[in-house]
């Protein structure tokens, strides 16, 4: 039997938000025990919203289609630009990202492979040997040259612009894609010096597409930016300027700053799991990855670096499973309920690699890259990269296990990370490590 929403807290909206910010990673967890695995909640920005965890309805939500429920709001679009992915809707939605799964995808993501073992390399020669450090950092510096390098092809003037620019434009866009924007953008302020970045960024791009457009060697390059430029919608038009600035920066912060957290994260479960980590290293030396990739995948279970994904109702109202859902409420899924949820993996608590090792987990139960026609997409590049980035550490290196608690959880505002930025502590391994190994690409998240 269809019900009008399910039950949820009373409380005033501003009590409600002031919840969520004092308690975000306990919040959801007490709401589910007392109401279950669907309740009600009324928060700033989002408003009055559903949030779920039940598998079969967010495999509904995933599948309905766009003209019922689409892309929520407010989304990343604020900060990412009006024609990012994130932004655009329906059809608009539907032909841009056709033009953007190529590059993502198949031989391209082999040739991705080399540049991202290189980032990892070079950084690790600057690792302190012996003594904790956090992780973090260099995570997030070898993502940014590796996303900058699959993108650009190549080093510059205006790549060493955006690899200094990038991280302080995507740390403050983090911090305010849930804030409201002063009216006229303000002249002061947090927004304004936003504004100020992207105005820069714009100018930059602007100048790597000129100077790529006079190479005239687009069909021998593997870069994103090449094929962005030889793409062709469906009428034969190409993509417009704004169209590749803002899908170009969805795809350098997207694809740095959460692929880093989740590389922090691994090393902070992997300290606390001596078990798993000897495994791993004695899978590398044998030139293997089922392990590798399961333990990718369970990281990812265990310590979702993205709290919700979401729907706005856009017809007058949407039955959902049991519930009939307004036009105008958000749909929240819940990612970290679900995937804590005992009855959808047993002993959900546990960090369990071995649970992935024997078969693919359910893209409608384990979602950290979202899910449907919104689904991450450089889900496949992600997991290739924080595949590789593993293996040279592991070949290269011995990290060293720990029996400290496992370190808090600590929100960036779009990505939770490792309280102490998952701290490390290596030395360097004598023994030789074999010459080369098999492809790394998890082609199942594709």
């Amino acid at each position: 039997m269809t019900q009008a929403l399910p039950p949820g807290p009373a409380k005033p909206r501003f009590v409600q938000g002031a919840y969520a910010l004092a308690m975000p990673m306990r919040g959801l967890p007490r709401l589910r025990a007392r109401y279950g695995n669907a309740f009600t909640v009324n928060v700033p920005i989002f408003g009055r919203a559903v949030v779920i965890s039940d598998p079969a309805e967010i495999k509904q939500l995933f599948q309905t289609d766009t003209a019922l429920a689409d892309n929520i709001e407010p989304n990343l679009g604020r900060v990412l630009g009006s024609r990012s992915l994130f932004a655009l809707r329906g059809e608009e939605h539907k032909r841009q990202r056709k033009l953007l799964v190529p590059p993502f995808h198949g031989r391209r993501l082999l040739a991705y492979e080399r540049i991202v073992e290189d980032e990892t390399v070079r950084e690790m020669a600057s690792w302190p040997l012996g003594r904790p450090f956090p992780v973090l950092p260099s995570a997030m510096r070898i993502t940014l040259n590796a996303i900058l390098r699959a993108v650009f092809g190549a080093e510059g003037k205006e790549f060493d612009e955006l690899r200094e620019l990038l991280p302080k434009m995507v740390t403050l866009g983090s911090r305010l894609a849930a804030a409201p924007i002063p009216r006229f953008g303000g002249k002061v302020g947090p927004w304004a010096r936003f504004f100020a970045m992207r105005r820069e960024y714009d100018l930059a791009i602007d100048r790597l597409v000129a100077k790529t457009r006079r190479t005239g060697d687009l069909d021998q390059r593997d870069d994103v930016l090449a094929m962005m430029l030889q793409s062709r919608y469906d009428d034969g038009t190409e993509m417009s300027g704004q169209d590749i600035a803002d899908q170009l920066l969805t795809l350098l912060a997207a694809g740095h700053e959460t692929t880093a957290t989740t590389l922090a994260w691994a090393v902070e479960r992997l300290r606390r799991h001596p078990d798993v980590l000897a495994g791993l290293v004695d899978e590398v030396d044998a030139g293997g990855k089922r392990l590798r990739e399961a333990t990718i995948i369970e990281v990812q279970r265990t310590r979702p670096v993205i709290d919700m994904v979401g729907r706005t109702v856009r017809a007058e109202s949407l039955e959902l499973g049991r519930w009939r859902v307004p036009k105008g409420y958000s749909i929240l899924v819940s990612i970290g309920l679900i995937h804590d949820d005992d009855a959808v993996f047993p002993d959900a608590a546990r960090f369990d690699p071995a649970r992935f090792t024997g078969s693919r987990p359910d893209l409608y139960e384990w979602i950290p890259f979202g899910g449907g026609t919104r689904r991450c997409l450089g889900a496949a590049f992600a997991n290739m990269e924080m595949s590789v980035v593993v293996r040279t550490m592991l070949r290269d290196m011995t990290l060293e296990p720990t029996t400290e608690p496992a370190e808090r959880w600590h929100s960036r505002g779009i990505a939770n990370a490792p309280g102490k930025g998952g701290l490390a502590v290596v030395h360097r391994r004598t023994a030789p490590s074999p010459e080369s190994e098999e492809t790394t690409s998890t082609g199942a998240h594709t």
